[in-house]
């Protein structure tokens, strides 16, 4: 069975923007490098350093942990250029609006695939599945089981899930002590997961021989282009098929669009939006197998390729290594 990020060094990610950078603006843009941090804790660690407000931060994806990696950062005001222990920050312009989620093109990688018999070498291909891959779901992989108490108002399953020991009443207080972003990150994971089982089914339904939802075996003809809903309380779905299937997963979850309505933590309401059913892969490109230095009679192979914002790297190299 393959490997990868075994050590930081062998996922690397460089984010490619859709900001204007211009000379002057209350906002200063930077590219933070990061290794072995999570994108939240890189931006607490860079706030408590300059005794910046957190919430001044913004910044436009989550980036992988166990990696090295590029990515555009905003704050409201001053920065200055900056080495830390594992981060790196420079600064690259002004603007007048904060870089949020979702601005950013597209991500580059550069990823080193271990443990790898003779001759094992990445498939051909053009496109995969668009899954949400196991870091969407957490290190404990509970994200969206927490999500999901959320959107169905038990506040006490929730809180019970994130804090165990935690001693009172007050739900809801707790967890509006908990950063916004986090708290988002349970309702999307929670989206994500039923995306994921819609996803699932409709590829089992085009494909009656039950395909390994590889993309080699996927019909030429398969239309590329069609979106899956990630449902929310505005979701409305025009293809029969994709409604049928996702009207039964929410009946087997016990959830309505409504649900996703919270009243008692309104900035956590999510509208719903939609996601490229495939993801393109552009530009793979890969190296020779090498000996793998790590593990030992086996070989390595370095792979390269751009996605576009919100597709996870790790879910192409399953199939390209299935």
């Amino acid at each position: 069975m393959y490997k990868i990020k075994q050590k930081p060094e062998d996922f690397f990610v460089i984010e490619k923007t859709n900001m204007n950078l211009e000379k002057a603006g209350k906002y200063t843009y930077f590219i933070m490098k990061k290794k072995d941090y999570t994108t939240e804790k890189a931006i607490q660690v860079i706030a408590d350093y300059f005794k910046i407000q957190r919430k001044r931060f913004g910044y436009a994806g989550n980036k992988d942990k166990r990696a090295i990696t590029e990515q555009y950062c905003s704050v409201l005001g001053n920065i200055k250029n900056k080495k830390l222990k594992d981060i790196e920050i420079e600064e690259v312009g002004k603007g007048n609006t904060p870089i949020s989620l979702g601005d950013l093109k597209e991500n580059y990688f550069e990823i080193t695939v271990r443990n790898l018999n003779d001759n094992e070498k990445p498939k051909k291909i053009d496109y995969v599945p668009n899954y949400f891959d196991d870091q969407r779901f957490g290190k404990n992989k509970n994200n969206h089981l927490i999500g999901k108490a959320i959107i169905k108002k038990d506040f006490e399953k929730a809180v019970k899930i994130i804090n165990p020991d935690f001693e009172g009443t007050d739900y809801v207080g707790f967890l509006r002590k908990i950063p916004k972003k986090i708290l988002m990150i349970y309702v999307h994971s929670y989206q994500s997961c039923i995306f994921n089982l819609i996803v699932e089914q409709y590829l089992q339904c085009k494909y009656k021989n039950k395909v390994k939802n590889n993309a080699e075996n996927f019909d030429k003809h398969i239309n590329k282009n069609i979106k899956i809903p990630l449902i929310g309380f505005s979701t409305e779905i025009e293809e029969i098929e994709i409604k049928e299937i996702t009207e039964n997963i929410m009946l087997q979850e016990k959830i309505t669009y409504r649900d996703f309505i919270i009243r008692q933590i309104p900035e956590l309401s999510s509208e719903g939006n939609e996601r490229d059913l495939f993801v393109y892969i552009e530009n793979l490109k890969s190296g020779e197998l090498e000996e793998d230095e790590l593990n030992q009679g086996k070989k390595k192979v370095k792979v390269s390729f751009s996605l576009s914002k919100g597709a996870y790297a790790t879910n192409v190299i399953k199939h390209l290594f299935c």
